[in-house]
């Protein structure tokens, strides 16, 4: 594949931005996005800017140090976070931080997403921890991130949103999609109160396919329970799957879906019926 040149990756960077400003993965001036140009230097989303409406003159150059080279505008308050991860994992071209509603909802709830639920999930992500909280902007963030980059294409921020990592501007993006879809049907399994979690048995076969489909991962997975006796998220994709002899797929107790929320269909027109009032009568006040 031929190399890009560095306009047609500043076009790549205004692409992905905008998918993410349209699908609601950032709103205001959230996110940040960035690339390798080559192996000193970095492109780079400015700060303070909306992410669905840049243009290809806005990027920062850095050196991956942090210093600005070139660019009209200051680069990304969270570049440290960035920085950490091409440290850290010298294949990786492309990093992608967003807020996706619903995984960051997962992560305000502090609930990973590491069942063994979707084949394609445990195929391509593994799984996706929950990096500990840190403060937004400062050098806690590249600390917090560190334990886990080695091990994971893709993760949650707790209380913050999610970051992804790829060989290229898109495909990192493609993760975030993931991780959102991932997060959405989640939701749905616990609102329904149930939830059938593919088996550890399969969970090693589907690792196996990894070979076959030619994915790249960081690490093994270590389904739940199987995980040498040192594994942690920096060496091992820690995935729940429980083991069974025969069945594939094992339906998991009620109880274990902590945060689960269910209504009736009458309870949840009710909501938002008492919704739409306050907001009419909030309009008229």
């Amino acid at each position: 594949m031929p190399q890009r040149s560095e306009q047609q990756l500043r076009e790549d960077i205004v692409e992905v931005g905008r998918r993410l400003y349209a699908r609601g993965y950032t709103a205001s001036n959230d996110g940040n996005i960035s690339l390798r140009l080559d192996a000193a230097r970095l492109l780079m989303t400015p700060t303070s800017v909306c992410k669905g409406f840049m243009s290809t003159d806005m990027m920062c150059i850095t050196d991956l140090d942090g210093k600005k080279i070139a660019g009209d505008r200051n680069p990304s308050s969270e570049m440290q976070m960035h920085l950490e991860v091409y440290r850290q994992r010298p294949e990786v071209q492309a990093v992608v931080h967003a807020h996706p509603p619903i995984a960051t909802g997962f992560a305000v709830a502090g609930i990973p997403l590491d069942r063994a639920v979707l084949a394609e999930v445990v195929t391509t992500l593994g799984s996706v921890t929950i990096a500990e909280y840190a403060t937004p902007s400062t050098r806690e963030l590249p600390e917090a991130v560190r334990k886990y980059v080695k091990a994971h294409d893709g993760m949650l921020l707790a209380n913050h949103g999610a970051l992804t990592m790829g060989a290229d501007v898109f495909a990192a993006y493609y993760k975030m999609e993931t991780i959102e879809h991932f997060a959405k049907i989640s939701l749905v399994t616990r609102q329904l109160g149930r939830e059938n979690l593919l088996s550890r048995e399969e969970v090693h076969r589907l690792q196996e396919l990894r070979g076959n489909y030619g994915i790249k991962a960081p690490a093994p997975i270590c389904a739940d329970g199987s995980e040498p006796a040192n594994a942690d998220q920096a060496s091992c994709q820690i995935v729940e799957a429980p083991s069974s002899r025969g069945a594939r797929l094992i339906p998991t107790d009620p109880a274990d879906l902590d945060g689960e929320i269910r209504l009736s269909y009458r309870e949840l027109t009710a909501l938002i019926e008492d919704a739409v009032k306050a907001l009419l009568g909030g309009q008229h006040g």
